[in-house]
């Protein structure tokens, strides 16, 4: 089983995808996430790399994700690249991971491939206020990314919200579940897991 769970940066994506994870038996989900997915630019100049749109559709590798996850389906095993960040490039070293009963994609634009869509058994978005979701990034990106407030404030307005608008809100549509409020809406989140449990026996 294939599940898709999408939003917006900041949404409360990994919480969801935390909670599913603990309601099944333990070793029966794999998960990739798209942020591994990201085109490798280690051959660009540094001020190229940072200067990169990340929250467009052309920064994603789709090829090689649809690849990795076909390959799941059909029971093989995958590396999944690793991802840097604070080098906006590919790491020699991959993720050896293996195919499990449940297989989560999790990063913002799961759902904007047609061709990845099709191979999903359920797509979900996950839904958040824009504020909540700006706090998350700054708590998240300061701390884990090395960035500045003042980065991340520019760059929210520049490039996160139209992205938003223009590539992941509109994804919203091919969901077969919305979860508003994030990680924190327990009753979508219990209402998720279950439907899990039963199609995935």
């Amino acid at each position: 089983m294939i599940i898709g769970i999408a939003g917006g940066t900041g949404s409360g994506k990994t919480t969801v995808v935390r909670k599913i994870i603990e309601s099944l038996p333990e070793g029966s989900v794999t998960v990739l996430s798209q942020d591994s997915y990201y085109k490798d630019s280690s051959h660009l100049p540094w001020e190229e790399r940072r200067a990169q749109n990340f929250d467009e559709p052309r920064a994603f590798d789709w090829l090689l994700l649809y690849e990795h996850l076909t390959m799941l389906r059909e029971g093989k095993a995958v590396d999944e690249p690793v991802y840097d960040y604070t080098t906006c490039s590919r790491l020699k070293e991959t993720k050896h991971i293996e195919p499990r009963q449940v297989i989560i994609l999790e990063g913002i634009m799961a759902l904007v491939d047609p061709s990845i869509r099709a191979i999903m058994d359920m797509k979900v978005f996950v839904d958040a206020d824009s504020d909540e979701r700006l706090i998350r990034v700054l708590r998240r990106d300061v701390v884990e990314r090395g960035r500045t407030v003042e980065d991340l404030v520019d760059r929210y307005q520049r490039i996160i919200k139209p992205m938003h608008n223009l590539h992941i809100e509109p994804t919203k549509q091919y969901a077969d579940i919305i979860v508003p409020q994030g990680g924190s809406n327990s009753v979508a989140i219990d209402l998720l897991k279950q439907y899990i449990k039963i199609n995935s026996k």
